[in-house]
């Protein structure tokens, strides 16, 4: 049987891999100049706006698109009927994930293009293997089968390896990607474990399929123990507690885009992927997932505040600032089958779109300082304001919106839509534990933004980093927007 393949819908992850194929061409081929650095990095930006335009396109087009589709008696164990499964769908999920992911991918290739100046890093290399990363990261969320779930995860993955690597020389960098390939490949193990488990007992990888077949075997041993180890994969990809041991350490060896790609772009897909999972492929388990997930965001928005509270340097504390973003994104996850996956699934995209824009904002500022200061501790960043208003201000914005203090009200408006849903949902200790978070949150955030405002003894002015304004001007521009019209949120995430 061969299958029909619907270039249109499968057109953003192929523009990025296009774009890849091209800039590896580009690299072979061009002298080693200042000049093909930033030219390569403005083939790299062309392809992502190319990509992006596919999605809006998509999104323009008022239909779900399918390919890679077999038909139900070929799917699995017992279909006969019904509708074809496929592999890859484009809906309203799959636009919003690949929407945030290449805005995201903007912010972060014009950051790469400041990191790049220096000339201590392939620029080729660089470009190629974050293309690569976005291909996955665009694929995942439109990923209808554990195969091509599984598959993308890993491309997302893999490439952020070497691109961690990529800073020679710097032993911070090295131990950083060794950390987190052995942390990727455990994760990866106990993620195919517990796949191969839910497919020998239902006989289907389509997540449609695996949602019919294991009603028949729901509350099996078998069963509970592969959504248990799945669960525990995307834990590790997530940085959820307990896996989230590598988190800081990465953050702090990586160059700073990559730990921005690794905040918002890598967590995004790691919880497209386990949305999907539990909402789409195991809502008739959440008897056995929901309180392990309960479980796992209250103690990860914790541990994450907690160990946020005794940090120094602005790159280790933004880890454990995403590690507790973390625990609040699980947290709707958790009551799914109580108030409804729609409702439960749109407050955590929600939370993830407006948290994307916050901490891009924040980690672009943290980049321009980290120019001209070695050790990029909170208090290099004594008034900053000063010199420099527009960072300064921009750094404090972001700061406020992770804290959802007055004006950066899109943090407090992510905040609200995630209580609204743990409250509707009957877990209330739950929403007890991340108002208390929330508050343990406040202040260490509000001591960094304290520093932008207070003189330094001996000032350090940032270096001069032309792409990187545009970069934190679309970050900042994005949540002063959500913050004026949180909506536009609601509308995007389907609530």
């Amino acid at each position: 049987m061969s299958q029909q393949i619907d270039y249109f819908a499968i057109a953003p992850p192929l523009a990025l891999a296009v774009t890849a194929a091209l800039v590896l061409l580009l690299d072979a081929f061009l002298p080693h100049r200042p000049r093909t650095r930033v030219a390569l990095g403005l083939v790299t930006l062309a392809g992502v706006l190319v990509s992006l335009g596919f999605v809006v396109a998509q999104a323009t087009a008022g239909r779900t698109l399918g390919t890679f589709c077999v038909p139900p008696a070929l799917a699995g164990r017992g279909g006969t009927g019904g509708p074809a499964q496929c592999s890859y769908v484009v809906d309203g999920f799959t636009l919003v994930l690949a929407g945030l992911v290449l805005v995201s991918a903007v912010v972060i290739v014009l950051m790469s293009m400041t990191e790049l100046a220096g000339g201590g890093i392939p620029a080729g290399e660089w470009h190629f293997l974050l293309l690569c990363t976005l291909v996955g990261a665009v694929t995942l969320p439109a990923s209808r089968d554990l195969v091509m779930l599984v598959v993308a995860l890993e491309l997302v993955s893999l490439p952020v390896f070497a691109l961690t690597a990529l800073k020679r020389y710097d032993g911070r960098a090295s131990e950083a990607a060794v950390k987190l390939f052995v942390v990727s490949v455990v994760s990866t193990a106990v993620m195919l474990f517990g796949v191969s488990l839910l497919y020998g007992m239902t006989g289907t990888v389509h997540l449609s399929g695996l949602a019919a077949q294991t009603q028949a075997v729901a509350g099996t041993p078998v069963v509970t123990v592969g959504v248990v180890l799945v669960v525990a994969g995307f834990g590790f990809k997530i940085a959820a507690v307990p896996f989230h041991a590598w988190a800081a350490d990465v953050y702090q060896g990586a160059p700073v885009p990559v730990a921005a790609l690794l905040s918002v772009v890598s967590k995004a897909s790691g919880f497209a992927g386990l949305i999907l999972v539990l909402a789409t492929a195991l809502p008739g388990q959440a008897g056995t997932w929901g309180p392990v997930v309960a479980t796992l965001s209250a103690l990860t928005m914790t541990a994450g505040n907690l160990l946020a509270l005794r940090q120094r340097s602005a790159v280790r504390l933004l880890a454990w600032s995403s590690v507790a973003q973390s625990g609040y994104v699980l947290a709707p996850l958790a009551v799914t089958g109580a108030v409804g996956a729609r409702e439960a699934v749109g407050a955590s995209v929600a939370y993830l779109v407006i948290y994307a824009a916050m901490n891009l904002g924040a980690f672009a500022v943290v980049l321009l300082v980290a120019r001209t200061a070695v050790r990029n501790e909170l208090d290099d960043y004594r008034g900053l304001a000063f010199r420099s208003p527009a960072a300064g201000l921009a750094l404090g914005f972001c700061l406020v919106c992770l804290a959802g203090l007055p004006p950066g009200l899109a943090g407090l408006f992510a905040k609200v839509f995630v209580f609204r849903a743990i409250v509707e949902g009957g877990l209330g200790w739950l929403a007890l534990v991340m108002a208390v978070n929330t508050v343990i949150g406040l202040y260490y955030y509000a001591v960094w933004a304290a520093r932008l405002f207070t003189p330094a003894p001996r000032p350090i002015t940032p270096a001069a980093a032309p792409a990187l304004w545009p970069a934190a001007g679309l970050a900042v521009g994005v949540a002063i927007v959500f913050s004026l019209a949180p909506q536009l949120v609601l509308d995007l995430a389907g609530l």
